[in-house]
């Protein structure tokens, strides 16, 4: 991975971690939360589409996979915490 490419995904995560705190409806976890959430879901999305042979080239299908990537980590880590 390029450093451009790197710094895309970096980019993408921090916008994924945003809009799953939006969705969340105040259940978010902060801004820094959030943003963590974001990458770590787009790692997340990105793994689990690879699993199902789904791939995104263009910028919104990343996005949307790692919103669902996120969602996703959300969902476990309340899960996780009850």
């Amino acid at each position: 991975m390029t450093l451009q490419g790197f710094v895309t995904f970096l980019v993408i995560g921090g916008l994924a971690g945003w809009i799953t705190g939006l969705i969340s409806k105040g259940r978010g976890f902060g801004l820094a939360g959030n943003l963590v959430v974001g990458i770590i879901g787009a790692f997340l999305g990105r793994f689990v589409f690879g699993l199902l042979g789904i791939t995104a080239n263009a910028f919104i299908g990343q996005l949307i996979f790692a919103v669902l990537g996120a969602l996703l980590f959300c969902w476990l880590l309340r899960f996780i915490k009850r």
